[in-house]
């Protein structure tokens, strides 16, 4: 008797340890995304990451020196791209995602420049890796971390950064006029620091190229009527259009370039004109313009063999082709964190980090590396060397990559108009 009730007594036990084990090798790193939830890059960025969560999941999870452990996805809005917002409620939002979500990481953002750099001194308080996948192209982030690793070594970005995307559009923009023979070019932005800074960027770029940039037009956020300026930078014989607007107000602008049938290509960063919707929103007058995705993978292409398979999970999942900047960067940036903990075989903070300086993975949109020193993600024109671009030019209602030579999977059109 006593030894049928020890042996019941071992039994349980075992079966309690099993389990235990079990419930112990379940537990879910939890993966905090503080975003900008109502504007584009907030919310293909939060789709992106929970496809790929759903991916590493079905998949069997995170090898954690054996133990397969499942993502959790928790997501806060920000509100930080939200007008008046203070980029104190963006770190507050942040905030809560550590202490009372229990985030073991954070992907994403916060979204704007402004918020994003307030929050690298929270994420260096609390010690939580953050990879920067949406918004946020100042070459300040990264630069921080060069400069102070010892604080900032937390931080991460997988995105481009203005200063690189400059040089890429530069680079194309000087492929146009060699085959155009293109050299007058008018800048039209949107009143807001980023796309006032960019503009001015662009314009001593280009001048110092040797192109005439014969106007520099600034709009309030809200514009709904852009035929003056546009009907005068056609009097003076602008044929590149370079934008900078985030507003979707920006759409108006593209149907009255069209109908004007100025001759000029409208060529930038147009926030509306990333969605696949687009086309539809505009009757087709969007044709021809080039947009500036920042990242391979934000529309179809073949730029690795990774790329379309992200493309086909994405719409077969969210009813859409990828939407724009932040979308497969935030897939990504999960990979890559899987990457990293499985090389370090531990959710360590400071094992996690050196697990993320020595990743390096074919991913959609290249050779996926980051700078040991900055944390920045290693751009390229060529993705078996790092991360390319994706600048793309509507035609016949698709988004066609058409920049970097490379990854190229169409030429540049000109309007009609302009032959």
């Amino acid at each position: 008797m006593g030894r049928s009730v020890c042996a019941v007594a071992v039994a349980l036990c075992l079966t309690l340890g099993v389990a235990f084990s079990a419930g112990a090798a379940e537990k879910p790193i939890v993966i905090g995304a503080p975003l900008a939830t109502a504007f584009l890059y907030g919310w293909d960025a939060e789709r992106g990451i929970k496809l790929a969560v759903d991916e590493i999941n079905a998949a069997g999870g995170v090898n954690v020196a054996g133990a397969r452990r499942p993502f959790k996805v928790e997501v806060i809005d920000t509100r930080d791209l939200e007008p008046g917002v203070p980029v104190s409620d963006a770190l507050l939002a942040l905030e809560k995602l550590i202490l009372e979500k229990k985030a073991d990481c954070i992907i994403g953002g916060p979204v704007r420049s402004e918020a994003a750099l307030a929050a690298m001194d929270l994420l260096s308080k609390y010690k939580k890796v953050s990879i920067l996948t949406s918004g946020v192209l100042t070459p300040a982030y990264t630069k921080k971390v060069a400069e102070d690793y010892n604080k900032y070594k937390y931080c991460f970005r997988n995105t481009s950064h203005v200063g690189v995307m400059m040089g890429e559009l530069v680079t194309l923009l000087e492929d146009m006029r060699k085959s155009f023979k293109f050299d007058k070019a008018c800048i039209m932005v949107q009143d807001v620091a980023h796309a006032r800074a960019g503009g001015q960027a662009m314009q001593k770029a280009l001048t110092e190229k040797g192109w005439t940039v014969v106007d520099m037009k600034v709009y309030p956020t809200g514009t709904t009527d852009y035929s003056v300026g546009l009907m005068d930078a056609g009097k003076k014989g602008a044929q590149i259009l370079f934008l900078w607007m985030d507003m979707p107000e920006s759409a108006i602008l593209l149907k009255q370039w069209s109908d004007l049938q100025l001759k000029s290509i409208p060529i930038g960063f147009v926030n509306a004109a990333e969605q696949p919707g687009f086309w539809k929103a505009t009757a087709g007058r969007g044709e021809y313009l080039i947009v500036d995705l920042v990242n391979g993978g934000n529309a179809p292409a073949k730029i690795t063999p990774w790329t379309m398979k992200f493309v086909d999970a994405y719409k077969k999942k969210w009813g859409l082709e990828p939407e724009g900047y932040g979308t497969s960067s935030s897939y990504m940036a999960v990979y890559q964190l899987k990457d990293a903990i499985e090389k370090a075989g531990s959710t360590d903070t400071d094992k996690v980090i050196t697990g993320l300086e020595n990743s390096d993975i074919m991913g959609v949109y290249g050779r996926m590396r980051f700078d040991k020193k900055s944390h920045q993600i290693i751009p390229s024109m060529d993705p078996k060397e790092g991360a390319v671009t994706g600048i793309i030019q509507w035609q016949a209602g698709k988004r066609i990559q058409i920049f970097p030579p490379k990854v190229a999977e169409g030429k540049i059109m000109r309007p009609p108009w302009m032959n």
